[in-house]
């Protein structure tokens, strides 16, 4: 992949989110070029209807066209929805199907996730599907998971969909080979390249060993893995029911 220094800017991944919002707009499809993307959604959703009640606050970080929170709802109830993005776009059209699936109250955050800052304790439960590759350096995905952790109320759930990296380069090679393989089944070789393209100038994934490491040393009492398939996986993690606002670093 490529250094930090010749990533994209955060205006430049904007722009290109705001002129994509359709591909992100299905319930039915959800992302096609994340493998099991439907299956995903339907178990995060089924998995916080196990401790969400109607009227909980949840947060949806890089919430795209709102098909998570969408999908929870459908198995929890109303909920009063915290939709953070980069795109206004994205973010209006959120807005609009949350609303519309009958959201108590929705609230629009048009920042870099990197920049917000809620009061300790305030969620029910937080999401991040294809967002926290877009995170830096170690710094940042460090400071981003001790936030989450400080604004899930004791009790609450992360829960996390997203690409990773494996550790070990040859294991790497050989699932991100089958990934390209996934996608030119699905769209061909234009289209394998055009999404390897994005995640090499805008992406800086972790291995799932690291996210795990991540979650233990920013204090969530419990995590498990959903599901995994080769460079995808999706996760949750706990914040003990008696924990306070800070860690114990």
């Amino acid at each position: 992949m490529n250094s930090l220094k010749t990533k994209s800017t955060v205006d430049e991944i904007r722009t290109r989110f705001d002129n994509d919002v359709e591909r992100f707009s299905s319930l039915e499809t959800g992302q096609q070029a994340l493998p099991d993307a439907t299956l995903v959604l339907e178990l995060i959703s089924r998995s916080a209807q196990t401790h969400l009640q109607q009227g909980d606050k949840v947060l949806d970080l890089g919430c795209g066209a709102g098909n998570l929170t969408l999908r929870v709802m459908n198995e929890v109830g109303p909920l009063e929805c915290h939709l953070v993005d980069l795109s206004l776009p994205m973010l209006e059209r959120a807005q609009s199907r949350v609303d519309s699936g009958g959201a108590v109250k929705s609230f629009t955050h048009q920042k870099d996730m990197r920049e917000l800052d809620f009061p300790g304790n305030s969620f029910d439960a937080i999401f991040a599907a294809a967002a926290l590759h877009h995170l830096r350096d170690d710094e940042e995905w460090e400071v981003m998971f001790k936030m989450v952790w400080k604004w899930l109320k004791p009790g609450g759930h992360l829960y996390v969909s997203d690409f990773v990296i494996f550790d070990d380069p040859k294991i790497h090679e050989i699932m991100w080979a089958r990934y390209g393989d996934y996608l030119v089944r699905l769209g061909g070789e234009e289209y394998r390249d055009q999404v390897f393209g994005y995640i090499e100038v805008e992406d800086t994934p972790r291995s799932l060993a690291y996210q795990m490491e991540l979650i233990r040393k920013s204090g969530f009492a419990s995590s498990d893995v959903l599901h995994r398939n080769g460079v995808f996986v999706s996760y949750f993690a706990k914040k003990c029911i008696y924990a306070g606002t800070q860690t114990n670093q």
